[in-house]
């Protein structure tokens, strides 16, 4: 019973001390590509390349899916308010759940989904073909020339595709609330106007995107860098 025990709790500790490695392995990744960073900055069409890959041909499946949540919530929403007689606040309801929580929420999801999976499998495609340490043998490091584009692409991709998601959620709601059901259009887009405040709703929104892109980025990054050759 006593060699069970034991043997149970030295492996549960070589895997929480491998995660806990692990962890800060990816911390001291995202040092290195912060500090080798410049490149991005001083070459960018390196980074406007990878802004390209990860957030234009993201595009399609971020304006579908907006629009289709937004409609959702139209419809939903419209259902909910007219119960208790206020289907005119229905322009309040759709952007205030997309701007604030929705949009950067979901958006994040199907870029990580997308854009993620797609750098993690290039980065890991281009270790496992020893791309990389050519890269080292030329003198190129390939931080600086590989990870920190995609790094800051993604960055910069994905306030702008969660800004698109919330605009095409809107009109979603918009022709659900106002072309289908009927919703007076001047309460719809001025009551919207009137509640929706910029520090605390579109601002609050934008600081999530970031932290997002650069959460899903920064695994991505990670796990294509750090992958093993099967």
């Amino acid at each position: 019973m006593l060699e069970q025990t034991a043997t149970l709790l030295r492996g549960l500790g070589r895997r929480v001390t491998g995660r806990i490695w692990r962890l800060g392995f990816a911390s001291r990744f995202l040092l290195a590509t912060l500090l080798y960073s410049g490149t991005s900055f001083r070459r960018f069409f390196l980074t406007i390349r990878e802004i390209y890959f990860t957030g234009v041909l993201s595009l399609i499946i971020i304006l579908v899916s907006g629009l289709f949540v937004g409609m959702v919530l139209g419809l939903q929403g419209y259902d909910t308010l007219q119960r208790y007689g206020s289907s005119e606040a229905l322009g309040i309801l759709v952007a205030l759940s997309l701007v604030r929580e929705l949009g950067p929420v979901v958006a994040a999801l199907l870029f990580a989904s997308r854009a993620g999976s797609a750098i993690t499998a290039e980065i890991g495609l281009m270790k496992a073909t020893e791309q990389l340490s050519a890269m080292e043998m030329m003198a190129v490091n390939p931080i600086a020339r590989v990870v920190a584009p995609r790094f800051w692409a993604g960055v910069i991709s994905m306030p702008l595709l969660a800004a698109l998601f919330s605009a095409m959620g809107i009109f979603g709601g918009y022709l659900v609330g106002v072309v289908l059901i009927g919703v007076d259009e001047g309460s719809f887009w001025s009551q919207m106007q009137a509640s929706v405040d910029f520090r605390e709703d579109i601002v609050n929104g934008v600081i999530k995107s970031v932290v997002f892109g650069i959460l899903v980025t920064w695994i991505a990054v990670f796990e294509g860098y750090d992958s093993e050759p099967t």
